[in-house]
């Protein structure tokens, strides 16, 4: 059997964001028709969970905002990190988004884990500023 053809409107970005046990890796497809992307770090990836995001008009009949689904794996909270992510490239690109997290540090702080937070953030936003996508600011 033939391998189909990839289509020649998908995309992948790869962004690295912190250092030592605070980076975080964010490997983004593009696929022209939705984003899937992968959210891994710490000292430990793993798959902790998933968010899908999906477009739609604001409530306040300004601008797009989206609807969100979360699955987490039970004892995880990597969705805590996942669904800011997927719910700002959805928003930011109007595209469909799912963010697969795993992101571990053994006996991590609060202060950590907004390190953490934040890296996830600042990946989600060069990876969105790389895409070229229709961007809604």
């Amino acid at each position: 059997m033939q391998t189909p053809p990839i289509n020649p409107e998908t995309k992948t970005i790869v962004v690295k964001n912190g250092e030592g046990r605070y980076q975080i890796t964010l490997t983004a497809t593009l696929t022209g028709n939705g984003i899937i992307a992968q959210l891994l770090g710490g000292e430990k990836p793993h798959v902790g969970g998933v968010v899908l995001s999906v477009p739609r008009p604001s409530l306040t009949g300004e601008g797009i905002s989206c609807d969100t689904w979360i699955l987490p794996v039970p004892g995880h909270k990597d969705v805590e990190a996942a669904r800011p992510v997927a719910e700002m490239i959805c928003r930011v690109t109007q595209q469909t988004t799912v963010v697969a997290a795993g992101i571990h540090i053994n006996q991590a702080e609060n202060w950590e884990l907004e390190i953490i937070l934040n890296n996830c953030l600042a990946a989600a936003r060069e990876m969105i500023d790389r895409s070229h996508c229709p961007k809604n600011h």
